[in-house]
């Protein structure tokens, strides 16, 4: 009895989460992982212009409770995450890729450890990316971050 109702919980929450028919990956999966990689390939090298390339005009990023506009990321932040992504080893999960139309977002974990500024790290993190197509042209528009402290357990 009880495996057969735990079978049925299982069932109704895949058909909650994917419904019966979803494609599970979506035709422009490919091209939207290879944006969100691209941004963060372009911190990992220290390279500002191709990780500024990958974001749209008008793009935002939301960190630390505070929403930076793209010109502003630029100028201030930028650099910063070059320095932290080219210090510490940072591990990537893309999770899920949703594509409605010409918009997409991307849901993602992180794991950081290392020493930056004279810290050290070990963090846990998730992102969710907006992106837009433009003719052929992923871009991205917003950008969340969040993380955490991991605590050691010994």
């Amino acid at each position: 009895m009880i495996c057969k109702t735990l079978s049925i919980t299982i069932l109704v929450i895949l058909l909650i989460v994917r419904p019966l028919g979803a494609d599970p990956v979506p035709a422009d999966a490919e091209a939207i992982t290879a944006a969100v990689n691209g941004f963060h390939d372009a911190l990992r090298r220290g390279d500002p212009k191709a990780a500024m390339e990958l974001l749209a005009p008008d793009a935002v990023i939301l960190e630390s409770g505070v929403l930076e506009t793209r010109e502003n990321y630029e100028k201030h932040h930028l650099a910063e995450d070059i320095l932290f992504s080219r210090t510490v080893t940072i591990t990537d999960s893309i999770l899920t890729v949703h594509v409605e139309g010409n918009a997409a977002w991307v849901l993602s974990t992180n794991r950081a450890t290392g020493t930056f500024d004279g810290r050290q790290v070990n963090s846990a993190g998730a992102e969710l990316m907006v992106l837009t197509n433009h003719p052929g042209n992923w871009r991205i528009r917003a950008i969340h971050w969040s993380s955490h402290a991991v605590k050691n357990t010994k």
